[in-house]
């Protein structure tokens, strides 16, 4: 399982709708409207990099997004 946190900057006034086609995306796991230099803070929880990247794209490509900047979870060792 692969999480990632993807900051998300949209055109302005069309944050409801870019909101509800968010809602729609397999593999958002969060999604909250934040004040700020972004828009939106979204969590992805995929199985593996290529999904997530895929996900990414998919944010990408709606309608109203300028925008994104994504992180990619790291698990800390023990050893």
């Amino acid at each position: 399982m692969v999480v990632g946190v993807t900051l998300v900057n949209v055109v302005a006034g069309q944050e409801r709708r870019v909101f509800e086609k968010l809602g729609e995306i397999p593999g958002i796991r969060e999604l909250h409207h934040v004040f700020g230099e972004y828009d939106f803070l979204v969590i992805i929880e995929v199985d593996g990099l290529p999904l997530l990247s895929k996900t990414v794209d998919v944010i990408r490509d709606v309608p109203g997004v300028t925008t994104t900047h994504t992180v990619v979870g790291a698990e800390l060792s023990d050893t």
